[in-house]
């Protein structure tokens, strides 16, 4: 995949170059711009049951948009929140775990699909559902805030707030767990973490969009106010 990705990591959008008879798929709303040879088609990837899994179970829209260019073309996406956009390249030997709401492109070649991972997977506020994304291709994914990449070696361990979490290596191990007694889990405002252990990679985003919320929702003028 061609890409330029400007204005990261605050305000980040991708341009695309599509090349003669290549394909992009997208987040449905992601696109900020085309090029006038750049044509589009609106479906449930992998059918219907499919786009209802993904939708309902992983976060994300039920259909995928892909844009085609017979001649060539250039395509913009950017992410609904302020953050940034990383290039992440998907091998076949090796699948990639996103956070519901991140995923935001990928060439032909990549699944996008969603795992049941068990209650470990219960990162706070995003269910129990990641999207797993496998196959060959390259992958734009996108956070609030700005990302940081991590790569563990054998036994390192890194504790990260779930709220935090982009995108992690599918054969990294992992487990959630509070992060300290009840009394801290309750009272620290920092919930659950996920408790990475090396070998492997990750990515984290700076902000959480449901620390966020929880600082917005008792801004918002109310009936009485």
């Amino acid at each position: 995949m061609d890409v330029d990705i400007r204005f990261s990591p605050s305000f980040a959008f991708a341009v695309i170059t599509i090349g003669p008879g290549a394909e992009i798929k997208a987040e449905a709303g992601a696109m900020t711009s085309m090029s006038g040879g750049v044509e589009i088609e609106t479906k449930a990837q992998g059918g219907v049951m499919a786009g209802l899994k993904r939708s309902v179970l992983g976060g994300e829209s039920f259909f995928i948009n892909t844009f085609r260019a017979p001649q060539g073309g250039e395509l913009s996406v950017s992410p609904t929140l302020p953050g940034d956009i990383v290039h992440m390249p998907v091998d076949a030997s090796k699948a990639l775990m996103v956070q519901s709401g991140s995923w935001l492109a990928s060439e032909a070649g990549v699944q996008v699909d969603t795992k049941w991972g068990g209650a470990k997977t219960f990162f706070s506020g995003e269910g129990l559902f990641l999207l797993r994304c496998s196959g060959a291709g390259d992958m734009l994914v996108s956070s609030y805030g700005a990302i940081e990449h991590r790569q563990l070696v054998p036994g390192e361990v890194l504790k990260i707030d779930t709220g935090h979490i982009v995108a992690f290596e599918e054969g990294i191990g992992y487990e959630v767990n509070k992060v300290g007694g009840w009394k801290s889990t309750l009272l620290s405002g920092e919930g659950l973490v996920a408790t990475f252990t090396g070998p492997g990679t990750l990515w984290m985003q700076t902000r959480s969009p449901a620390d966020f919320i929880g600082w917005l929702i008792p801004q918002l003028p109310t009936q009485r106010s």
